[in-house]
């Protein structure tokens, strides 16, 4: 399967906007309840947020025969080279194929003076944790994250470049 890693376009919007959606429900259903779901896609994957997100951080996506199945959304670069992984975020039919190595690496090398990643994991989410943990990244913490009234156990993973 041939895939295309590139820098998000405003034009891509909608279809990242569907990818954060189909990916969070299958992720974390029976983890994270519907509606705080649904409050947390409509707060940060909006059309003002995303917007914003093109405006100030480096996002990716990965396509297929023109279709956005993926994206990843890095910080800017901050002092001492730290980045902090937003999110990587595939179709779960496009999961396990190497799109989501290919948006890290290209984060990795585009990203001028990157010494470090650090991303936010929820600790039940099995499949986030053994991809990150595949690419090399560590757990440094763990700490209660009060998600919208919902109490979420979540780790903080680094990889070291």
């Amino acid at each position: 399967m041939q895939f295309t890693i590139r820098k998000m376009v405003h034009e891509d919007i909608n279809q990242v906007q569907n990818v954060a959606k189909i990916t969070w429900n299958a992720t974390y259903e029976g983890i994270i309840p519907l509606e705080v779901q649904e409050n947390f896609l409509n707060a940060a994957y909006n059309e003002a947020t995303m917007q914003q997100r093109l405006e100030r951080s480096t996002l990716y996506v990965a396509e297929i025969e023109g279709r956005v199945v993926g994206f990843a959304n890095f910080s800017p670069v901050r002092e001492g080279g730290k980045v902090e992984l937003g999110a990587i975020y595939l179709y779960p039919e496009h999961q396990g194929k190497g799109i989501g190595s290919a948006l890290l690496q290209k984060g990795i090398q585009d990203l001028e003076g990157v010494t470090e990643i650090y991303i936010n994991v929820e600790k039940e989410n099995e499949i986030g944790k053994t991809f990150y943990e595949a690419k090399g990244f560590e757990v440094v913490s763990e700490f209660d994250d009060d998600f919208d009234g919902h109490l979420l156990k979540t780790i903080r993973m680094v990889l070291k470049i």
